[in-house]
């Protein structure tokens, strides 16, 4: 094993040594003293300006903090929506009804006037612009397989036992992709709950791992997260759109006449862009306040179907997610399914497993930000660790594991081939 720590001077405010894990700007791990420091070379630019990304990691740091203190030791029930959640609703009503006023006019001028007449100038435009904002609800991914209940009962029904622990609907549509991760999602007009599980992901997981993952994800569907709600939906895609359809295109056409129109368009349509698309970062941001309390209060629902020790564990899978992402590849590579990724992923970490209580409390600075939809995982689990202690709800042994790995070999020879090449 290569450690990457590296120890410098003496702690300011405690004397505790300072540590450096993979050369980062040092911090104290007793008392976390200068933990919150920008690194630059890590954390990498979002604005573009060093000041201002600064700023932003500062209050994207503090913001994160004070809400994980305000949470910490709260009960399991509290799962109803925050203020947050209600001003982005709130914004949404606004906006659904602007795109509902900019057709309505279209409409009317359309009806209202002589056809063909000068009105079409300004109906279509509006009606153009009212079809490119209208409320996106999501669609199933094309590139997901869906999978059959009749091929697939014992993944389904371990699915069904364990949202029944959680107190969630079982997901309409389970289906599984080639991708590092898993996620579930409500999408259409109708709102069909979907569950989707990576299959590198899932195949590297410990089986009381499976349990929590599963777990996390359908605590998502009962724990307020307004990204799954109906009402919010315009919030995270009208002002973004309108400043997309808004922003000037580069024009090559030599004419005079197209170059003052291109320059006009640079004159009033960047600016008007520019200002909807800060509204709706700073729309976003307040929405992604509540998103990351729906994140800590899935990581309960996970720990109160797997128990504790496994969803901390879960946890510390996305620390070391590119350590997996390596190790799978490589057994994908040498011709192996998932028994092999999972001894292989389980070897890497006990190597590492003295680097964990440092990527934990890493992970404080690194991913807080105003604009990510997770809290950092450290203080995910730290604040598991002041949760109350939950024993398996559902415990899923290594023989009903690898049945379900059974069933689904078709896919992950799909997916091997996949990450193979």
């Amino acid at each position: 094993m290569i450690d990457t720590t590296v120890t410098g001077g003496a702690c300011p405010r405690c004397g505790t040594a300072t540590v450096s894990p993979l050369h980062t700007v040092p911090w104290c791990p007793a008392c976390e003293w200068n933990l919150e420091a920008y690194d630059a070379e890590r954390i990498g630019p979002l604005f573009g300006w060093r000041w201002l990304d600064r700023r932003v990691h500062d209050i994207g740091y503090r913001m994160t903090r004070r809400q994980f203190d305000r949470l910490l030791g709260r009960p399991l029930g509290a799962t109803g929506a925050g203020a947050a959640t209600i001003v982005t609703a709130a914004a949404s009503g606004l906006l659904f009804l602007g795109v509902v006023a900019l057709a309505v006019t279209g409409l009317w001028l359309l009806v209202a006037f002589p056809f063909p007449g000068p009105s079409l100038l300004v109906a279509v435009p509006l009606l153009a612009l009212a079809v490119g904002l209208r409320p996106r609800f999501g669609r199933l991914d094309p590139h997901a397989d869906v999978l059959r209940r009749d091929r697939t009962p014992e993944l389904f029904a371990l699915v069904d036992e364990v949202a029944q622990a959680v107190g969630a609907p079982a997901p309409d549509v389970v289906a599984v992709n080639d991708e590092l991760n898993a996620y579930a999602a409500t999408v259409g007009f109708r709102r069909r709950r979907v569950l989707c599980l990576g299959l590198p992901y899932w195949g590297s997981l410990a089986p009381q791992e499976r349990v929590a993952l599963l777990g996390h994800e359908f605590g998502h569907f009962v724990n307020g997260d307004p990204r799954r709600m109906l009402l919010t939906q315009p919030a995270f895609t009208t002002l973004g759109s309108a400043a997309d359809l808004l922003r000037p295109a580069p024009s090559t056409a030599p004419g005079f006449i197209e170059m003052v129109g291109t320059a006009l368009g640079w004159i009033i349509q960047y600016p008007l862009s520019r200002l909807l698309f800060a509204l709706h970062a700073v729309l976003v941001c307040v929405a992604l306040r509540d998103i990351q309390r729906a994140e800590y209060l899935a990581d309960e629902m996970s720990a109160k179907a797997a128990g504790t020790a496994a969803a901390t564990d879960l946890l510390d899978a996305t620390l070391r997610v590119e350590s997996m992402a390596l190790a799978v590849r490589r057994e994908a590579r040498a011709g192996h399914g998932p028994q092999r990724w999972q001894a292989a992923v389980a070897e890497s970490w006990a190597a590492n497993a003295d680097q964990l209580p440092r990527l934990r409390q890493l992970s404080a600075r690194e991913e807080a930000s105003l604009f990510s939809s997770h809290p950092p995982t450290g203080l995910r689990q730290l604040m598991l660790d002041g949760a109350k202690r939950h024993e398996p709800a559902v415990v899923l042994t290594e023989d009903r594991s690898a049945r379900i790995d059974t069933e689904l070999a078709r896919e992950y020879e799909a997916v091997r081939r996949t990450l193979a090449w």
